[in-house]
């Protein structure tokens, strides 16, 4: 059965950096499309390396915001 879990992907000079949320996994790549699927190739990697059946799931409700401080 497929898990679902959050990606967020930032632009970070010439890269774009991916991060599952839940896992803490982060992968890059130079365009979107790579970042995406270089993240999708770190997460089973992760999951083959410590399993999957006790991993926290997306929760299916994602927020984002700018956030400004002094």
């Amino acid at each position: 059965m497929p898990k679902k879990f959050t990606a967020v992907i930032t632009k970070e000079e010439n890269w774009y950096v991916a991060h599952c949320v839940e896992l803490g996994v982060v992968s890059q790549g130079k365009t979107i499309e790579e970042a995406q699927t270089n993240l999708k190739e770190a997460v089973v990697l992760y999951l083959d390396s410590f399993g999957s059946d006790d991993m926290p799931e997306s929760t299916g409700e994602v927020l984002l915001y700018p956030l400004e401080v002094a």
